[in-house]
């Protein structure tokens, strides 16, 4: 795999990963659930988050399976 832009490790909240990977929050929770999506983080009694850096290498075995 190119990693050529691999993104710091920042937390990223659902809204965030939603938006930049273009799937519901019900898809994103499923697809963690059948071990296809990278886990969450717990960071607070009521927030998750997950890493960019996980989030996007998740993008980049997409495209490249696509392929």
């Amino acid at each position: 795999m190119n990693n050529e832009y691999l993104p710091q490790n920042r937390f990223l909240r659902l809204r965030q990963v939603m938006e930049l990977i273009s799937l519901s929050r019900t898809k994103i929770y499923d697809m963690q659930a059948e071990g296809t999506f990278p886990r969450s983080f717990q960071l607070t009694e009521h927030a998750v988050a997950w890493l960019e850096s996980e989030v996007a290498m998740w993008m980049a075995e997409r495209v490249r399976t696509a392929h």
